[in-house]
């Protein structure tokens, strides 16, 4: 498969009695982490302008496994394994933070069955949410997967609530949404963007526009909660993650 590049952009909006809400543009790719064929400026495992590294997923961390971790995680949980691609930040001069990042599961006929999403927070911190119909048919673009909030994000929110997960995975664009619910509020966020592609000139055009990468990611969140601090919301404490890597 050659590697695609999305030109996504991701909304985030704060539900309950302080609201905040922004928007941005943002680069994703898209890819068979084990089969990737990218143009000269991409490389996985090795340095490059852009790559993907296979620590960086499947995994805590830095100590990811990549598709093979993913592979297992699916089997475990009796879910096909024909074809797992992964979406994904890439690194950008050897830089990368992805907030969230999703591996789609494939059965034999095509049809998405699965997605793992791998969520990190800034604390260097990971868990994964693995979302699929309850009867493991295809997952459609009316389906909502719902799975429970365990893993600390964001220090405004607490660790508590549900995620209601939707996906709309077309030959030609991606779509997610996220509706994260709790007793006296929440977050909503999506991430929305054409497929294309990766080219060489794609490459030198997302280092010319945001030349920092994900550190621009990083600067983004911090500044999102500094207007949140400003505003008062309360600040929880980073709590012990969770035991497994895994939950739904």
């Amino acid at each position: 498969m050659q590697v695609q590049r999305i030109r996504a952009e991701t909304f985030h909006g704060r539900k309950g009695p302080v609201r905040n809400a922004f928007r941005y543009t943002v680069d994703y790719i898209l890819l068979d982490p084990e089969k990737a064929q990218g143009p000269r400026l991409f490389s996985r495992n090795t340095g490059n302008l852009m790559s993907l590294q296979d620590s960086d997923h499947g995994g805590a961390p830095g100590q990811g496994r990549g598709a093979q971790w993913a592979r297992q995680v699916l089997s475990e949980n009796g879910l096909p394994t024909d074809r797992v691609l992964l979406l994904a930040q890439p690194r950008l001069l050897g830089h990368v933070f992805n907030p969230v990042s999703f591996w789609l599961a494939y059965d034999p006929l095509g049809h998405l069955r699965a997605v793992i999403a791998e969520v990190s927070n800034t604390y260097g911190d990971r868990h994964s949410y693995l979302c699929h119909r309850d009867d493991r048919a295809p997952i459609t673009r009316e389906d909502t997967i719902r799975a429970q909030k365990i893993f600390h994000v964001s220090p405004f929110q607490p660790v508590a609530g549900t995620y209601d997960f939707r996906f709309d995975i077309r030959p030609d664009r991606i779509g997610i949404w996220i509706d994260y619910t709790t007793a006296d509020g929440g977050l909503f966020t999506n991430l929305i963007g054409l497929r294309e592609p990766l080219t060489n000139r794609g490459i030198l055009a997302s280092a010319l526009r945001r030349p920092f990468g994900s550190r621009r990611v990083l600067a983004l969140i911090h500044w999102q909660a500094l207007k949140l601090a400003l505003k008062r919301v309360k600040f929880n404490s980073r709590p012990t993650p969770p035991g497994e890597d895994i939950s739904r």
